[in-house]
């Protein structure tokens, strides 16, 4: 895809990231929950880390050891990375990489209040991770593989980072089926993390060009339609709304810092959010007709 994608992602994840959407919202505990995460891990973690974007939980599958070094592509507000930092503990480390400044901050805000000390978060995209080879020994991510527009050069860079033994346990979202094409076109399904999905086949096929053996992408079997239970909540108000739904969301005014990302969009830009898109896509298509929450494990022998 072309960088005026890539800004675009950009550009409605950072409006997510000064939205006042946390845990504390129904909508976004619901969608959570929803994908994986119980009431005890959501509570365990800072409420801001979490803004209702999974798509699964890939920390329950990673089988992550006290001392390991874990990598989360596409961190956010770092929701994987600090349920990542229990399981690996004190000698371990837990790293976020994420593109999008606002969120990196949120996430660094996050960790200094918690006073968590084994978690760093690097402001870089996921197929430049700032690692060094073999360094890893097991990278995670949660439905952000597909925002990316070379998929195959994340999956390569994730081979390169990890040691040799090392696991992927990655949450994302995969095609059944070709997407209709008018769906294929649109910018916020694309944002969304449904339009620049790959099909399951060549999700796999990536991950084997790679190098990875043991590869597996499982459909979780999960209901799309679970985001639509965002839409209106917290940061980002509907046109219709004049006032934000809690006095501490950023929304229908300024945003922090004086930053226009929420609720200021310039002249010309597809006002929708990231949440409002996607439930918008959902009350036009049945997304789970040709979309699947997926699981994707694989090896670096």
């Amino acid at each position: 895809m072309s960088k005026t994608i890539q800004d675009a992602v950009r550009e409605k994840y950072a409006a997510v990231a000064v939205s006042g959407l946390s845990t504390e919202d129904a909508g976004v505990r619901a969608v959570a929950e929803a994908f994986g995460y119980s009431a005890e891990e959501l509570a365990s973690i800072p409420a801001g880390a979490n803004m209702g974007l999974s798509c699964g939980n890939p920390t329950a599958t990673a089988n992550l050891r006290p001392g390991e070094v874990v990598v989360d592509l596409g961190s956010g507000g770092g929701l994987d990375v600090f349920l990542a930092a229990k399981k690996v503990g004190p000698t371990g480390r837990a790293v976020g990489i994420d593109m999008t400044p606002e969120m990196v901050a949120r996430a660094r805000a996050s960790a200094e209040r918690q006073g968590v000390g084994n978690v760093e978060f690097h402001l870089s995209t996921i197929d430049k991770v700032p690692l060094p080879d073999a360094s890893v020994d097991c990278v995670i991510s949660n439905c952000v593989i597909n925002l990316a527009p070379d998929k195959n050069a994340v999956l390569r860079e994730i081979f390169r980072v990890l040691k040799p033994g090392g696991r992927v346990a990655v949450s994302d979202i995969a095609l059944k089926k070709e997407l209709p094409a008018e769906v294929g076109r649109d910018l916020m399904a694309y944002v969304g993390c449904i339009a620049g999905a790959v099909l399951v086949s060549d999700y796999v096929a990536g991950l084997k060009a790679a190098g990875f053996s043991a590869v597996q992408v499982v459909d979780t079997g999960k209901d799309l339609n679970a985001y639509s239970k965002v839409e209106g909540q917290g940061g980002c108000c509907p046109p219709a709304m004049s006032e934000p739904t809690r006095p501490e969301a950023a929304c229908c005014g300024p945003a922090p810092g004086g930053s226009e990302a929420c609720c200021a969009p310039t002249a010309g830009d597809d006002q929708r959010t990231v949440h409002g898109g996607l439930a918008e896509l959902l009350r036009t298509y049945d997304v789970n007709e040709f979309a699947a929450s997926v699981q994707v494990y694989a090896v670096k022998r």
